[in-house]
């Protein structure tokens, strides 16, 4: 989406806490996204909004409403046709 991002994340052991992975994410993409589009940072609004998912179902769930959300917006008529969307890591695996 033009003006935000979501990200399907699941614990590591010893992993980062999800708020300082965010911080870190924002502070290496803002300053990229600044450089490339010549604008000062910060890009980011400065707070974030986590959702623990308990069920596969709610995965799915999840992963279809953001899936849907460039074709809620009007971006796409289908959500294939999103050039930005894609997996890193496939979290069901």
């Amino acid at each position: 989406m033009p003006d935000h991002v979501h990200f399907f994340a699941r614990p590591e052991i010893d992993g980062r806490p999800l708020a300082k992975w965010v911080q870190l994410w924002k502070g290496v993409s803002s300053r990229r996204i600044a450089k490339a589009l010549n604008i000062p940072p910060p890009i980011w609004q400065a707070d974030y909004f986590d959702r623990y998912l308990r069920s596969t179902e709610s995965y799915s769930q999840k992963w279809d409403y953001v899936e849907q959300n460039p074709v809620r917006a009007g971006l796409v008529a289908h959500f294939e046709d999103w050039p930005y969307r894609g997996i890193i890591h496939d979290l069901m695996l």
